[in-house]
């Protein structure tokens, strides 16, 4: 697995939900196990398979969770500029055709929520802005096609 970069606020996020699946979740899906197991026959047992899968998919998440962290390296918000885009760089970009401005904060794939204006650096629009400094106008393709974006304001 690939290193993953995030904020301490991300690894944190992560830390918290592996002890929720630890502490909480683990325990109340092997309880939902032996309930079923006490009422006898395996073979034909809807909810003996149900609770199964669930462990199954849950030990899933935590492994896939512990693994993502194992890989985290914390960026230090501290030396984070804003002469050109970067990891962690608020961008408000402006749509040269339509002039629709937008904003982004660019962070880790693993932090990337779109509905708080977070995108990750993984995308085709955050990787076409790293690097970049205000007044440049980047063409970046996406999967409609190509479009070009004015770099408005970089800010943390």
């Amino acid at each position: 697995m690939a290193v993953s970069y995030m904020t301490e606020e991300g690894y944190n996020k992560i830390l918290a939900e592996i002890n929720y699946l630890e502490t909480v979740k683990r325990p109340e899906i092997s309880a939902q196990i032996a309930e079923a197991r006490d009422k006898g026959d395996l073979s034909e047992n809807a909810e003996y398979d149900a609770a199964k899968d669930a462990q199954g998919i849950m030990e899933a998440k935590l492994s896939q969770l512990k693994s993502l962290l194992s890989n985290a390296r914390l960026i230090d918000e501290s030396r984070i500029s804003t002469d050109a885009v970067q990891i962690l760089n608020k961008v408000k970009i402006k749509n040269t055709k339509n002039n629709t401005v937008m904003t982004y904060t660019l962070v880790s794939d693993s932090e990337a929520n779109l509905k708080e204006g977070k995108i990750a650096v993984s995308t085709p629009i955050a990787k076409g802005l790293i690097g970049k400094k205000v007044g440049d106008v980047v063409n970046i393709t996406v999967p409609s096609g190509i479009m070009s974006f004015e770099i408005m304001e970089i800010s943390i």
